[in-house]
């Protein structure tokens, strides 16, 4: 309750003060000046579209098109005047041109005097598409020409029309010709069938005839084959005799000179068996001493093989004598560590008593003067210089002993590797004791065979005789085979070519022969397809005289009437269904208005209104906060309710539910409020200015007049985080679209901006001290 006193008390404070009250008010009204007065100056700017002053020249002289006179140019002035879409003024080029330098007309549409004359290029090689020529004065008002160009497109395609009209009778005009040219044709095509008659007839006799010559043709061609056949087989034949002759004489002439080497290899041979024996009389006797040699052999390594054990058994005892030298070489080399381990003590001990001596003589004078001190000194001197010695001469001995250990132990590995090779070197002297048995064997083998060899050699040296003697009397025989045989090869030579010759001749007759029946054949088949094309041309130029005559009855029955052209002209018509309908520009601009009033309203509340400050003094945080909410509340609601009554009643926006309307306004207007409010109490005047800049932002990224997808690709980032996305939204879905699904979810995201920003003040005002006296006297100083 003291919070909704303090905000009486400021409220009525305001009320009495004039000079409060007044901005108050006016700010009321800041929404409906932005809302109301843009709305109605673009509410429906097409509806007073004949106010907008456009030029229109005709220049077009006309042309004649297949007997008719065609005036594009005049058939668009009569279609202009008809329409009340702009001011027209039909005037020349000259006064045009005029108005455009003067700002008298937004755009001037010049049909040039050629226009007709193209319009008539239709059928030619080279058509020329028709020209109308649209000058916008873009440079005194841009959407002006937009407009402009829209509406010439519109005049282009009913100009279009006109003349496709004109194309359409000229082309019915034509069908009626052509319905009497196809009669004409009907008769042409009866006539022609008939003579297809008369052609087919002639073809069926020509084609019996051909038929007769083919078959003769095949006999005469059958009756040549036989004869081919055997002059072909007795040319393969004396061919085949003088290959066989001529090879024939070849071999006997090689084999003429090769008997005579032959001969002279057997005279050779002869020789040579007997060398031959020779030779293995001389081998007989080596194998002998061969056998006897290999018998010593055996022998020995018998021997050998009984003093290769006695030298594995030999290394085996060294293996072991050495082992026991390292175990020994290792105990003294171990009594020589400990033997120099007690030296080092002895050595040491002998030094301490030296120098407890010498100490000890240097403490008392007198007793350093006794003979028998100085000689005890002297000898324990002695005694530590010797003990030191001895001690380096055992630190010798041990460093000798583990050397000598270290070579034991090498000898003993020479040993094992000793004894290892022993092993082997025995093992090899046994396997060549079996070879030298086993080559003892072969060496006997060698000798039997060589005994049979020398008689067989004895054998072949009588044989080789006789064989020289025959071979001179075969060569004899030979030449004169090898002088027949030549004698062959020329006669079969001379046999060849001229069955060659023959050969030739019957295939030249064969040859011509089969062209003759080809031809006879193919003469045959071209009258089978002549016949059958004789017969479709009957069957077709019947069926052509038929369909033409049909032709022309249907053709004639064309009759040309002013909807069919106006059909042909154009076909097609341009069905509109709008879905979600919003009937004119300022219905469709609505939302961005509002939004844009609202926003612009909260900005302008925060300059009237103080935004820390109270009239109660000692207010506390809190009540200060309500106070300050409540009034900026107050003040949104009051906008909203203005706002919403002047679009509703003042222009007749139509709403898809005047309730939800009302209520979707006030949550706009009180989260831009809310948001604007903690911006502004935070920041101060630089708060007012970061709200400036966002406003910039929401009016480019909103997408309350363009589509969301045609400003920059950078700009879309920030709509979905910018207030005004959800209110333009959310007043679519209510005015026009009637999706109410989609305003309560937009409005719920309005909610949640006002409530973080409302929290976001009240933080402000929890963690601030109270303002002190000057700080509230100069707030109240604004609202005096």
């Amino acid at each position: 309750m003291k919070s909704l006193s303090v905000f009486t008390k400021d409220l009525g404070a305001a009320l009495r003060n004039p000079k409060v009250l007044i901005p108050m008010f006016v700010v009321l009204f800041i929404p409906v000046l932005y809302s109301g007065l843009f709305l109605k100056a673009f509410w429906d700017p097409y509806g007073k579209m004949s106010d907008l002053p456009v030029a229109v020249v005709n220049e077009d002289k006309g042309a004649d098109y297949e007997g008719q006179k065609l005036t594009a140019g005049n058939d668009m002035i009569a279609e202009l005047k008809k329409t009340d879409g702009f001011q027209w003024n039909f005037v020349t080029r000259a006064q045009a041109d005029a108005g455009l330098k003067d700002n008298s007309y937004y755009m001037a549409i010049v049909v040039p005097e050629d226009f007709s004359a193209k319009a008539t290029t239709l059928l030619d090689d080279e058509p020329q598409q028709a020209k109308i020529i649209f000058e916008p004065n873009e440079g005194y008002n841009f959407l002006a020409g937009q407009i402009g160009g829209t509406a010439v497109k519109d005049i282009k395609t009913k100009v279009s029309a006109k003349v496709t009209e004109a194309y359409t009778e000229s082309v019915f005009d034509k069908i009626t010709e052509i319905s009497t040219g196809i009669g004409e044709a009907g008769d042409g095509a009866t006539q022609i069938a008939a003579g297809a008659g008369k052609l087919d007839d002639g073809a069926v006799k020509l084609q019996e005839n051909l038929l007769l010559l083919t078959d003769g043709t095949g006999k005469l061609l059958n009756g040549v084959a036989p004869l081919t056949k055997g002059v072909t087989d007795l040319n393969t034949g004396a061919a085949a005799l003088e290959s066989g002759s001529s090879t024939l004489a070849g071999g006997l002439q090689q084999l003429s000179a090769a008997h005579k080497q032959l001969q002279d290899g057997v005279t050779q041979s002869s020789a040579g068996s007997k060398q031959l024996s020779d030779g293995l009389q001389k081998t007989a006797t080596g194998a002998a001493q061969l056998q006897a040699g290999t018998q010593s052999a055996v022998e020995g390594t018998t021997k050998l093989q009984a003093g290769t054990a006695s030298v594995v058994d030999g290394s085996a005892k060294l293996q072991a004598g050495l082992t026991s030298s390292v175990d020994g070489s290792a105990k003294l080399a171990a009594g020589l560590k400990a033997s120099t381990d007690g030296s080092v003590k002895v050595s040491a001990g002998a030094k301490a008593v030296a120098d407890g001596l010498q100490q000890l003589a240097k403490s008392d004078p007198q007793l350093a003067a006794s003979p028998a001190v100085q000689k005890l000194l002297a000898a324990s001197a002695a005694v530590a210089t010797g003990t030191e010695q001895l001690q380096q001469s055992q630190q010798q001995l041990a460093e000798g002993a583990t050397a000598l250990h270290s070579g034991q132990e090498q000898l003993v590995l020479g040993a094992d590797q000793l004894h290892t090779g022993a092993q082997q070197l025995d093992a090899g002297v046994t396997q060549l004791h079996e070879g030298a048995q086993q080559l003892n064997a072969g060496s006997t083998q060698l000798l039997n065979g060589q005994k049979q060899l020398s008689q067989g050699a004895t054998t072949l040296a009588a044989g080789g005789n006789k064989l020289a003697a025959g071979m001179k009397q075969f060569g004899a025989k030979l030449s004169e085979a090898a002088a027949g045989g030549t004698q062959l090869a020329a006669g079969g030579k001379a046999l060849q070519a001229g069955t060659s010759t023959l050969l030739s001749g019957v295939g030249q007759l064969g040859s011509g022969i089969s062209s003759v029946a080809d031809g006879s054949k193919q003469l045959s088949d071209g009258a089978g397809e002549l016949k059958k094309g004789m017969d479709e041309l009957k069957s077709g130029s019947n069926e052509l005289a038929s369909k033409l005559t049909d032709a022309a009855a249907q053709t004639s029955t064309v009759k040309k009437t002013d909807a069919m052209v106006q059909m042909f002209a154009q076909p097609v018509e341009i069905e509109t269904q709008v879905v979600n309908e919003v009937p004119n520009y300022g219905t469709g601009f609505a939302p961005y208005f509002l939004s844009l009033g609202l926003f612009v309203g909260a900005l302008i509340c925060t300059l009237v209104i103080p935004m820390r400050g109270s009239e109660v003094i000692g207010a506390s945080r809190f009540n200060r906060f309500i106070s300050r909410t409540l009034s900026f509340s107050l003040m949104s609601l009051i906008q909203s309710l203005l706002a919403s009554i002047v679009v509703l009643y003042g222009l007749g926006l139509n709403v898809q539910n005047v309730p939800l309307f009302y209520a979707f306004t006030f949550i706009t207007s009180l989260s831009f409020m809310w948001a604007i409010q903690a911006v502004v109490t935070w920041l101060d005047q630089p708060g007012r200015f970061v709200v400036i800049v966002i406003l910039i932002f929401q009016l480019t990224t909103s997408a309350g007049t363009f589509p969301l997808e045609l400003i920059p690709n950078w700009m879309k980032f920030f709509n979905p985080l910018l207030p005004m996305t959800y209110s333009v939204k959310g007043f679519k879905a209510v005015i026009s679209t009637g999706d109410y699904s989609a305003m309560w979810g937009d409005a719920g995201t309005l909610a949640i901006y006002g409530i973080v920003f409302l929290a976001l003040t009240l933080a402000y005002f929890m963690t601030r001290d109270l303002e002190n006296e000057v700080e509230v006297t100069s707030e109240q100083v604004l609202t005096v």
